[in-house]
């Protein structure tokens, strides 16, 4: 049965969704390498679980899901977002869910793909989502997570239509933005969330595209601006505007891309020549960025597939604003 989030997810806080991880006073999100999917795991200050995606099917990336889950000693995951229907963020739901419990499903509703494969690929998430508390997300609606807030401003198509408190402001970029064909794809329909903790924010718009991205902050940003930017639609040129970064302005962006799919030239230099950026970090060096257009060599958590020990960016934000960034591939954590 699909619900209303924000009274199902209260309901559910109040009387089943108690934390079985232990509580820390940060939030620790984890950038899993699933290669040019996403998959991104948040351990809550309350000891809360939400994962966003779930990466390819097949075993590599579930197993690559749980390795993490397993370093964090999380026991369940209280939330899932599926933030649209393509096989690089849905495909693992199906060989991770026998693996931990997932409480609570929530996506933007029916596949709006037709071919064969889509309809499949919808199908067999929906057979294990409808065992489970399956909710329908709509922009506006909350996580009732302890110690966060965390809005959906994404979903369906659809944006929020009234700015989040302190947002609002003319965005200056939206002058040079210039529409691309209209995408009729599962991309076009991702679920998109800005979270917040005290004085630290974060935006992740799953693989949302071009058009989606001036309905949110142009000619007014509606989102604000926050100190992380989980990159979207894995650094591909067909999502990242200006107008989107550069509303933004994050002081980080982590980009879930692989060698060869997503950090695209286009996107990196954006990115990079955002305003008040500091550092860009990347889940794989990009074979088509090259030297000058990736992010340095200590920023990037895999430099080649071959041979790849799948290596994870894991980020803790503290709830003054400042927060952490670490690469296992070196051993170094950069503070902001």
């Amino acid at each position: 049965m699909k619900l209303n989030l924000t009274l199902a997810l209260s309901a559910c806080l109040a009387l089943v969704c108690s934390p079985l991880n232990a509580a820390s006073k940060d939030l620790t999100a984890w950038i899993i390498d699933v290669e040019g999917g996403q998959s991104t795991l948040f351990l809550t200050p309350s000891g809360e679980t939400v994962l966003i995606d779930t990466g390819n099917p097949g075993d590599r990336d579930a197993n690559r899901i749980m390795k993490v889950v397993k370093e964090a000693g999380v026991k369940q995951i209280d939330y899932l977002i599926i933030t649209h229907f393509h096989g690089d963020h849905v495909g693992g739901v199906a060989a991770l869910a026998p693996q931990i419990p997932i409480h609570t499903f929530i996506d933007h509703g029916t596949s709006v793909e037709t071919t064969d494969a889509a309809k499949k690929t919808y199908a067999d998430y929906l057979a294990i989502a409808s065992k489970a508390k399956h909710i329908v997300a709509k922009p506006g609606d909350k996580l009732p997570v302890k110690g966060l807030d965390w809005t959906i401003v994404a979903a369906a198509g659809n944006a929020i239509d009234k700015p989040l408190p302190g947002a609002g402001k003319p965005n200056p970029a939206c002058a040079d933005f210039k529409p691309k064909d209209p995408d009729p794809t599962e991309n076009a329909q991702s679920t998109g969330s800005v979270v917040t903790f005290g004085r630290f924010r974060l935006v992740d718009l799953g693989d949302l595209t071009w058009n989606k991205e001036q309905n949110l902050v142009c000619p007014v940003n509606k989102i604000g601006e926050a100190q992380v930017f989980i990159v979207s639609h894995h650094g591909l040129n067909i999502s990242n505007s200006a107008a989107l970064v550069n509303a933004i302005h994050p002081q980080v962006a982590l980009m879930d891309n692989g060698e060869k799919k997503g950090g695209t030239i286009e996107a990196l230099d954006t990115i990079k020549a955002s305003p008040g950026l500091v550092d860009l970090w990347q889940s794989h060096y990009s074979a088509v960025g090259g030297k000058e257009h990736n992010a340095a060599d200590a920023n990037i958590a895999n430099m080649s597939t071959e041979g790849d020990p799948a290596n994870y960016l894991k980020l803790v934000a503290h709830k003054d604003g400042h927060f952490e960034v670490t690469n296992p591939r070196t051993g170094q954590t950069k503070k902001y």
